[in-house]
C-alpha cells in the first residue's frame, strides 16, 4: 500500500474525529490542524512526517500521533498550576525553528542553549506536559528565574540508565527513558561530567529527538560515521525531532559539530 498525504489526512481524520472538533488542512504546508472549537486551542501536526515515519513504522507510526493529539488536546482544558506542584517542572530542549509563542501569540519561557537548540520549559500533566508561558507565570505570580531553578534541580534528579554499544572500537551510550525528558539529561552538567571520566577518546553527544541523549566515546573516525547515521535515523523518526547535528563537549561545553559522512 502506498502512504500520501490525501489518505493519511483521511486516517487522521477519522481516528481523531470526535463531538466539537474541527479540522483545518493547510495545503501549501501539508498540515492538518486538529482544533478543539470550544476552546479555540489546537494542535498542528506536518502530514510529511508522519508518512515518512509510517513508512518505516507503518500503523505504530499513526498511533503515536493520535496519542500525541489526544493527550495534547485534553491537556490544553486543563488549568496549568504551578504553585503546589512544583515537583512537576521540568525544562525540555527544542529545535532552535520551535515555535517561541503559543498560537494565541502568548511568548513561552525560552532560554538560549545552543546554535541549534533552545530550553523551553515544561509542567508535566502525567501523560503529557504543557510548555510554561508568560500568562501562566503571571497568572500563578511567579517570577521566571524561579521556574529555571526548579526545572533544572527536578532535571538532574532523574534517573540516568544506560545501554552500551560497541561499534568499530568505539563505545555508544543511550539513554532512552520514554518520560518524555530524555534530551533534558543534557542540562545535567553532573551526570555529564561523570560521563567525561569514563570516555577514553572524545565525548561526543546527540539528543536527535526529545526521547533520546546518545553519548559517544569517539575513539576512531568510523565512530564520528557511526554517530551521523545513528543520530540522522533517530532525528527521522523521532516523535518531536531536535537536531540531527551532534556536539562535542569539552570544558563544560557543547559545540554543534557536523559530521560529513564518508562510509555506509
Amino acid at each position: 500500500m502506498k502512504m500520501d498525504s490525501k489518505k493519511m489526512r483521511k486516517e487522521l481524520e477519522q481516528r481523531l474525529a470526535a463531538p466539537g472538533r474541527n479540522f483545518t488542512y493547510n495545503r501549501d504546508k501539508d498540515q492538518l490542524r486538529i482544533e478543539n472549537s470550544a476552546a479555540g486551542k489546537g494542535i498542528t501536526v506536518s502530514l510529511s512526517g508522519i508518512i515518512a515515519n509510517w513508512h518505516t513504522n507503518k500503523e505504530k507510526a499513526i498511533d503515536e500521533v493520535v496519542y500525541y493529539v489526544e493527550e495534547g488536546l485534553k491537556a490544553m482544558e486543563d488549568k496549568i498550576q504551578l504553585t503546589n506542584h512544583e515537583k512537576h517542572i521540568f525544562p525540555v530542549i527544542r529545535s532552535t525553528s520551535f515555535p517561541a509563542e503559543a498560537e494565541e501569540g502568548v511568548p513561552f519561557l525560552v532560554d538560549e542553549h545552543t546554535a541549534e537548540t533552545k530550553i523551553y520549559y515544561a509542567i508535566d500533566m502525567g501523560k503529557t506536559y504543557r510548555l510554561i508561558d508568560s500568562r501562566v507565570l503571571e497568572n500563578e505570580g511567579w517570577e521566571a528565574n524561579r521556574i529555571r531553578e526548579i526545572a533544572l534541580f527536578n532535571a538532574r534528579s532523574l534517573p540516568t540508565p544506560l545501554k552500551e554499544d560497541h561499534v568499530a572500537g568505539n563505545v555508544f551510550y543511550f539513554l532512552n527513558t520514554n518520560d518524555g525528558y530524555d534530551a533534558s539529561r543534557i542540562l545535567n552538567k553532573g551526570f555529564l561530567n561523570e560521563m567525561q571520566k569514563k570516555v577514553s577518546g572524545t565525548m561526543v553527544l546527540a539528543v536527535p529527538h526529545q526521547d533520546v541523549l546518545v553519548i559517544a566515546d569517539i575513539r576512531n573516525d568510523r565512530g564520528y560515521d557511526v554517530l551521523a547515521q545513528l543520530a540522522m535515523s533517530f532525528f527521522a523518526n523521532g516523535h518531536v525531532p531536535i537536531t540531527a547535528l551532534s556536539f562535542l563537549y569539552e570544558d563544560g561545553e557543547l559545540e554543534p559539530i557536523f559530521i560529513l559522512g564518508k562510509n555506509k
